[in-house]
This record gives structure tokens, C-alpha cells and sequence, in this order.
């Protein structure tokens, strides 16, 4: 029987993401020995809004050249990319999916930037990193999976230098009821593990963060999540998008979303925390 972290990485991980994604872009046009970072932007961001998100929760950062950032669960690793070209920021990324960690490390290298990233396989639960390493952590869309909140918080503040920040953008347990699966982060039930947002603001203050942004994102992603069916009903899927990462459920995991967004069985919060 499959353990919950073997049946997450079996989840994620398809076996063909790489191909798929140098696919799609010569299928649009692209020279795969030329690409830009920002040319797998509508896959490599594998959160609500993608790079729009991205960039939104960096601006609230105050991110400097030659911070110390880790992204936990990086996913194909956009966000590490876009907080070093962008930002001039260290960042490590690491991910308990071994085929996203080699499709990300592999994307650093077509767009140039595998010199100022690092990205490794590993469990949010079990990071192999140093106490005090890192100025900023960075996490999106990567705790559902978790069930132990309060370890995986813990091992943030941990890793995190005294005054260092913790940013996330997350999806949390709403008041409207169960949810409607297939959703992008499980087929079903058994590794979905969501807990309202006030949990977690709970937990992150008995750690000693001090909560200086905390903004609920759920209208916005629910008109994000709308436009994008929209546009699947006009045109069809892109050659280059999430759906790449979401296999054949992929249409029904986005129809899901707008129903647990507009019933609130999920929300959506961006925060920014500092640690004492």
C-alpha cells in the first residue's frame, strides 16, 4: 500500500512533463535553445493566477539582491526562477516530487539561469538545510498536501534567520462545506488535508511570527479560474498550460475550483509573516 508521501509524488509526478512542455513550445513557435524565462510562465507556475500571484506576493517582500530565499515545494520551479532573474536573490528550491525537481533543474538550464538556482529533492517535513539559512521562505499552494500543520510551519521557522520573513499563498479549508473533487492537488480525499486559514494564523503566532499581511485572494481566484474556462470553451486548450501538470482531469479539476471557490469550501489567502 502507498504511503501518503508515495501516493503525493505519484500525484504529481507523469513521466512526461518535460517532453510535453518542449512540445507545446515548438509546437507555438519557439526556439528551445532560446528561450526566455518568461516563455514557461503558463506552466511553470503551478498556483492560482500563476506568475500574476507570483509577482503580486513578491511586491509585498521588500526583496533584496543577495537574499537567502528557499522555496518549499517548488514544484517546475517558476517562482525560483522569477525571484532570481527578477530580484537578484539567492534561492533554493525543493520539492518531494523527484520529476519535478529534474524538469525544473532542466528549464534552468534552457533559459540560462542553472547557475543561479539550486533546486533539490525532499519533504517539507524534513529539510536538509541548516537552522537560520535562509532571510525569506516562500511557499505556494503546497501545505494541502501536509497534514501535520504544525510540523510543517515548525520546520519554516526553523530553517528561517532571526527577523526572516515567511510568504505564502495558499488555499485553506472555507465555511461552505465538503469540497468537489478532482482538484489540482488530489483525485480525491485521501492526501487533501485543509484546515481553515485562522488555523494557521493561529499556529504561525504560537511559533512567534508576527503577521504583517494577511489578505484573502478567493474572489480573485474565482474570476481567474472562470476566464480561464472561458477561454477552454472558445479555443481549446493552449499548447503551453497547467493542464500539462493536471492530466485528463484536468478540465474537471478546474470546473471543481470554481464550484469550491463560489460554495467557500475553499478560500484562498496571500500573508507575509516575520519571525522574532
Amino acid at each position: 500500500m502507498e504511503s501518503a508521501r508515495e501516493h503525493v509524488d505519484s500525484h504529481y509526478g507523469r513521466g512526461e512533463i518535460l517532453n510535453s512542455i518542449l512540445r507545446a513550445l515548438r509546437e507555438m513557435g519557439k526556439d528551445v535553445a532560446q528561450l526566455a524565462p518568461a516563455d514557461l510562465a503558463p506552466v511553470d507556475e503551478f498556483h492560482i493566477r500563476g506568475r500574476e500571484a507570483t509577482v503580486e506576493l513578491a511586491s509585498r517582500a521588500s526583496l533584496k539582491p543577495g537574499l537567502r530565499v528557499l522555496d518549499v515545494g517548488c514544484g517546475l520551479g517558476g517562482s525560483v526562477r522569477y525571484l532570481a532573474s527578477e530580484h537578484q536573490c539567492q534561492v533554493i528550491g525543493i520539492d518531494l516530487t523527484k520529476e519535478y525537481v529534474d524538469v525544473a533543474n532542466a528549464l534552468a538550464d534552457l533559459v540560462g539561469l542553472k547557475h543561479m538556482v539550486e533546486f533539490r529533492q525532499g519533504s517539507a517535513l524534513d529539510m536538509p538545510f541548516d537552522d537560520g539559512s535562509f532571510d525569506v521562505v516562500w511557499t505556494e499552494h503546497v501545505q494541502m498536501n501536509i497534514a501535520d500543520k504544525q510540523a510543517f510551519y515548525a520546520k519554516i521557522a526553523r530553517v528561517l534567520a532571526p527577523r526572516g520573513r515567511l510568504l505564502f499563498h495558499d488555499i485553506f479549508q472555507g465555511d461552505g462545506g465538503p469540497l468537489h473533487y478532482p482538484v489540482p492537488w488530489a483525485e480525491e480525499g485521501s492526501i487533501s488535508f485543509l484546515v481553515p486559514p485562522e488555523a494557521v494564523r493561529q499556529i504561525l503566532e504560537e511559533l512567534g511570527f508576527s503577521i504583517f499581511h494577511w489578505e484573502d485572494k478567493s474572489q480573485q481566484s474565482l474570476e481567474w479560474f472562470i476566464a480561464a474556462i472561458e477561454r477552454l470553451k472558445l479555443s481549446g486548450p493552449p499548447p503551453l498550460g497547467l493542464h500539462l501538470l493536471m492530466g485528463d482531469t484536468a478540465k474537471a479539476k478546474f470546473e471543481n475550483q470554481i464550484r469550491n471557490l463560489r460554495e467557500r469550501g475553499i478560500v484562498v489567502v496571500q500573508a507575509v509573516a516575520e519571525k522574532a
